[in-house]
This record gives structure tokens, sequence and C-alpha cells, in this order.
């Protein structure tokens, strides 16, 4: 994505313009499916494990990621779009993780389904995730 792009994103979640954020952008971006630090680290091995941390929290907290709950109990994040905002993340669609390449992707078009619970329960946060084979391993 050119760097024009990058930095309005930024500026449009009030974050401050840094080589670490655009790059960390840019490869969610390119990438187009979910990412853990590690996965970070790995494939930008000029920022500090430290470094991608913040960077990560930051776009936590401005709603440009959000973290997809998974089995490993390592984080992994995924692009947020125009629905969310640092107050609201809205994030009601299904994550699918692939058991081949281990890949987890948003399915942003398929809802998660409407989920009721006992009377005195309040749900606050819906997490769904799919497993199997996707097209690419098929």
């Amino acid at each position: 994505m050119p760097s024009d792009e990058l930095k309005s994103i930024l500026k449009k979640h009030k974050l401050r313009i840094t080589d670490c954020r655009t790059d960390v952008l840019n490869l969610f971006i390119q990438k187009g499916s979910a990412l853990s630090q590690g996965d970070l680290e790995h494939q930008l091995g000029a920022y500090d494990r430290v470094t991608l941390y913040r960077t990560l929290n930051s776009f936590l907290q401005a709603g440009i990621l959000h973290k997809i709950p998974n089995a490993t109990g390592v984080a992994t994040y995924g692009l947020c779009h125009h629905t969310c905002s640092p107050n609201d993340h809205n994030h009601n669609h299904i994550h699918f993780k692939c058991n081949a390449c281990g890949q987890i992707e948003c399915l942003e078009d398929k809802a998660v389904p409407q989920i009721s619970v006992p009377k005195g329960y309040q749900i606050e946060v819906v997490n769904m995730i799919v497993d199997g084979i996707c097209p690419s391993c098929a």
C-alpha cells in the first residue's frame, strides 16, 4: 500500500506516524490474514519485541486491530474495518483457522449466530473460530 495511504490511516486514528507503525500496518494489509507478534518479529526483524508489542497495543486501543482468540494461547490480531473506533470494537464475524497451514482469517461477511443465555447472564463479547481447511490447502 502506498505510504500516503498508510499515513492517512494512522492520522485518522490519531496515532503518531513512525516507521514501525507504517511497516506493521502495511504487513497486515498485505497479508490479509491474522498475525501474531511472533509473525511480526519474524517478518520485521528491524524492530525489537517491545516496540512491536507497543505498536500492537496502540493499534488495539485505536481500533485498527482486534484480538482473535485461539486455542494455542498465542494472541493473533486481525485488521479492523470501518465499523471500529477506539471506544467500540465491533467484530461480530466468524474467524476461520486452517488446520493445515495455521492461517487465521476474518470472514467479515459471515456473522456470528445469535446466542441466547439464561436470565441473569449478560453477553459482552462473542468470539467464534471455525476450524477446517482453507481454499489454498484444500
